[in-house]
């Protein structure tokens, strides 16, 4: 935990991201669902069973930086991790995730919405 409280706080926003990469395939990823506006997969450091991130591919680098006409874009996010949750066979519930700046854990400076399942999430999250 510890390590990620570190990463995180040294995070900066700027320049290309590991997202940019893989959307751009020079990154290979297990793909769940791809189309002309975003990009879904498997997290490569899991933190449940199921854990998988859906990407948009417009680079956003917050949730606290979209704009008014991003709002269709983020709707087709809520709806393509939906349908990939069930692909992937989550029918018992699951958790989605954005993470905004340092104190919210954001390490990777590309909006992305983690979802999470598998298994009972705790509450409170933090």
């Amino acid at each position: 935990m510890a390590d990620e409280v570190a990463k995180a706080q040294s995070a900066q926003p700027g320049g290309d991201t590991i997202f940019g990469k893989i959307i751009r395939k020079e990154i290979p990823a297990k793909i769940i669902y791809e189309d002309d506006q975003c990009i879904a997969f498997h997290d490569v450091a899991p933190q449940a069973p199921t854990h998988f991130l859906v990407v948009p591919k417009k680079p956003i680098t917050q949730i606290s930086k979209v704009e008014d006409g991003d709002k269709e874009l983020l709707g087709h996010l809520m709806i393509v991790a939906s349908k990939c949750a069930q692909q992937v066979g989550l029918p018992n519930g699951y958790r989605l995730l954005i993470n905004e700046g340092p104190d919210g854990g954001q390490t990777v400076y590309h909006l992305h919405v983690h979802v999470l399942g598998g298994r009972q999430m705790g509450w409170p999250p933090g």
